[in-house]
């Protein structure tokens, strides 16, 4: 079990590596290729706060990176997180732009709001 452990570590670990050598890559690239701005707020950056810019996928893809940076947008990292978060809300279908499909919401707090307060003005 261990000499499993160990191995996977190892996997993981190189995985890992091989990923941030890649990162490291295109977001030179990028960097020297792009304003060094915000992509959705618009917000500049420079000297240490430039380790907040972070390269974004358009397609979502990160082993897609063309030569000519038609995949990648430079975003804070708020608006990285807001755009993954809504990718994810959208696979899920939880969007409230019509785009997908999900389940709505069944649960209404308010459908006997009048009767209860009826029967608390009763009660006082």
């Amino acid at each position: 079990m261990a000499k499993d452990n160990d191995k996977l570590d190892r996997l993981v670990g190189e995985a890992r590596k091989a990923r941030d050598q890649r990162e490291l890559g295109y977001r030179e690239q990028a960097l020297k290729m792009y304003p060094h701005v915000c992509g959705r707020c618009g917000r500049a950056f420079e000297g240490k706060g430039l380790s907040e810019l972070t390269v974004h996928h358009r397609d979502h893809n990160h082993d897609n990176n063309p030569p000519n940076g038609s995949n990648w947008e430079l975003l804070c990292l708020y608006c990285h997180d807001n755009e993954h978060q809504r990718e994810l809300e959208a696979q899920r279908g939880n969007t409230s732009t019509g785009g997908a499909k999900g389940a709505s919401a069944t649960f209404n707090p308010f459908a006997d709001l009048k009767a209860r307060l009826g029967k608390q003005s009763k009660e006082d």
